[in-house]
């Protein structure tokens, strides 16, 4: 029998500090940076966002988006033979966040480490969790996306500081008789590279260039919807259907306005979107499982549904995919 993979758990966690916009905007005042909740959601859709402490990292808040996707799938955490973390923002130079995810868990043995394709992260990591279990190097995947943005922004730019918060989410995903991911399509462009980065690095026990995150928001939109669009037509291609047959888009939750334009290129109603921008803001590569494990605990996705998961980021990154819930 051919060997598929398919989602069977699902899990998120938020950091418990939660920032409205108004709160933030009241800290960057305090910095002499002027913005307003009015401001931010008419050009974002952006309500709230919650940031980590200080001491907490990328495994720190993958743990219990983990532990719930596991408790979801019905299976011990010794059962994972696979974790991929996704992430722009893990503990350390090295080991990989996923290594010390695996630890935390009480997991050893299995392979574990980290996709770095920003906010395309997750779509990335699932794709490669779905060609190992098909190739049979693995049954039980962990996949997670987990971000610390809050370290990496500069809170004197108000143009960027508002769009993004922290978070993890996690999927379980089995090996099946029966298909689960249909088709991905991936892709990637650097010579985009300058349009969103943090151009920082470490070199001889200093940061050279600048650590903080840098972005063109009107080139980063422009790339963003046709890219978006290409993908999900090409992964519905590869899979025989059409986008009437999609029940939810499930996007990279990074601006309310790309997300419209996307959903309108592809003929689909807002109300087969899942939208938890304005709850979360932009959690990079946490914020499709983030999403998806949001509508599956509400009641919106359910068992047999196809979904459509979506992301673009930096690097310049996208892709898609198709898959049966």
């Amino acid at each position: 029998m051919p060997t598929y993979s398919r989602i069977t758990g699902t899990g998120s966690y938020l950091p418990p500090r939660r920032l409205s916009n108004a709160d933030l905007a009241a800290e960057l005042a305090a910095k002499g940076v002027e913005t307003s909740d009015e401001w931010i959601v008419e050009r974002t859709g952006i309500r709230a966002r919650h940031f980590a402490a200080p001491d907490v990292t990328c495994s720190d808040l993958a743990v219990p988006a983990a532990q719930a996707a596991i408790e979801a799938a019905g299976i011990a955490p010794q059962q994972i033979d696979l974790i991929i973390v996704a992430t722009s923002t893990p503990d350390m130079v090295f080991p990989s966040a996923a290594a010390i995810l695996q630890h935390k868990l009480g997991i050893a043995g299995c392979p574990a480490f980290d996709v770095q394709a920003v906010c395309s992260g997750f779509v990335y990591a699932l794709t490669v969790a779905d060609a190992m279990i098909r190739a049979g190097n693995a049954t039980r995947a962990l996949v997670v996306g987990s971000e610390v943005f809050s370290r990496i922004l500069d809170f004197n730019d108000r143009t960027t500081c508002v769009l993004f918060g922290d978070g993890a989410g996690a999927v379980v995903l089995e090996a099946s008789e029966t298909p689960g991911i249909l088709a991905s399509d991936l892709h990637a462009d650097g010579k985009h590279v300058g349009i969103l980065c943090v151009p920082g690095h470490v070199s001889g026990g200093a940061v050279l260039g600048d650590p903080l995150l840098k972005m063109d928001g009107q080139a980063v939109f422009k790339l963003a919807v046709g890219v978006l669009e290409d993908a999900a037509r090409a992964t519905l291609a590869k899979a025989g259907k059409t986008q009437d047959q999609i029940d939810w888009l499930i996007p990279h939750q990074a601006n309310i306005r790309i997300m419209q334009s996307t959903a309108k290129r592809l003929k689909l109603p807002m109300d087969k979107v899942v939208v938890t921008v304005d709850q979360h803001g932009n959690t990079s590569a946490a914020s499709i499982p983030l999403a998806l494990d949001h509508a599956v605990r509400q009641g919106q996705v359910k068992k047999g549904d196809l979904l459509m998961l979506e992301g673009v980021g930096g690097g310049f990154t996208w892709g898609a995919v198709l898959l049966n819930f």
